[in-house]
């Protein structure tokens, strides 16, 4: 593809001639963006109108909760393609999506904020991103049933944190950011603690895309929304993007194909993200709450009973 855009690209300088540097440019963009396009829609043909369609719609309701509540785009996009696809080519195909739906969260960020931060977290970050390519590396190596029961667990866990009508302890108890009588380095946000918690979420989030276990341990330090906001996208943006070119590295998508499919559900997802940020205006927070964790709670369900060969 890279001769076709560079032979496109001379015949447009040549033509464009004194037209100026911005015209030439923008026939570039638009003639790559164009040939990416009917590459792109050649690989995907392949695949079922079915199954296809159900992918957009997958991502565009996945979107839409990421929206409205500022996360949740790859567990529910994920935890629903794992009902038809298998879980390690469900957790692939969503690669591309998921960081599309991070970079449309990371528009509402300030540089202040981002580098508030990453001094903070950067311990959390560092261990998740190594977790990460760990998960990624023994994905293929997981069982098909026990993983969709692990997933769905988790899901119905992270469930029973977010409710409100039964109290559950939230993750580090009362102690406060220094902990109840401990040293700094085990208190919940010292270096020891971010490092463990990263280590072991990023390897689920690696082979499973579920990111649940970090959400749940930044929101137990009851951060601004803003804040809270800075730090999921400065973890799952940069990993996301490490990830994408990690699993052509590894091998771990079946084919270009399927490769492609990933590519053009980012189209879909931005459309999602866009509109359940227009809900997040319309909408109460217990609304947003009570419509997230139900989706959750029927995909986590779904996922248990699948895995059991129930359903």
């Amino acid at each position: 593809m890279s001769s076709g855009c560079e032979t496109y690209h001379s015949a447009v300088g040549e033509r464009a001639g004194g037209a100026g540097s911005g015209l030439q440019c923008r026939y570039r963009a638009r003639g790559c963006a164009a040939r990416v396009a009917r590459k792109v829609g050649a690989v995907i043909a392949g695949f079922s109108p079915a199954l296809v369609g159900l992918l957009a719609a997958v991502v565009v309701v996945a979107g839409v909760v990421n929206g409205l509540a500022g996360f949740g785009f790859a567990i529910v996009g994920t935890m629903a393609l794992a009902t038809v696809l298998p879980p390690a080519t469900a957790v692939v195909v969503m690669l591309v999506p998921m960081l599309a739906a991070n970079v449309t969260l990371v528009t509402e960020l300030s540089g202040p904020e981002l580098k508030r931060c990453s001094r903070r977290f950067w311990p959390l970050v560092a261990a998740t991103l190594i977790g990460t390519l760990v998960g990624m590396a023994i994905i293929d190596s997981l069982p098909g049933a026990p993983v969709r029961v692990a997933l769905g667990v988790i899901t119905l866990a992270f469930v029973v944190n977010r409710q409100s009508l039964v109290p559950v302890s939230a993750l580090g108890g009362e102690g406060g950011p220094s902990g109840a009588g401990g040293t700094s380095g085990l208190a919940r946000d010292g270096p020891v603690v971010m490092v463990v918690v990263g280590a072991v979420s990023g390897v689920l989030f690696g082979a499973t895309n579920v990111g649940v276990q970090l959400v749940a341990y930044l929101r137990s330090f009851d951060l601004s929304h803003g804040l809270f906001v800075s730090v999921v996208a400065m973890v799952f943006l940069g990993i996301n993007a490490i990830r994408v070119g990690a699993a052509g590295v590894l091998g771990l998508y079946p084919s270009l194909a399927v490769f492609g499919l990933s590519l053009a559900a980012a189209v879909p997802t931005v459309v999602g993200v866009a509109l359940g940020r227009r809900l997040r205006r319309r909408v109460s927070s217990r609304q947003r709450q009570v419509a997230v964790l139900g989706l959750l709670t029927l995909i986590g369900v779904r996922l248990v009973l699948g895995g059991l060969g129930i359903a």
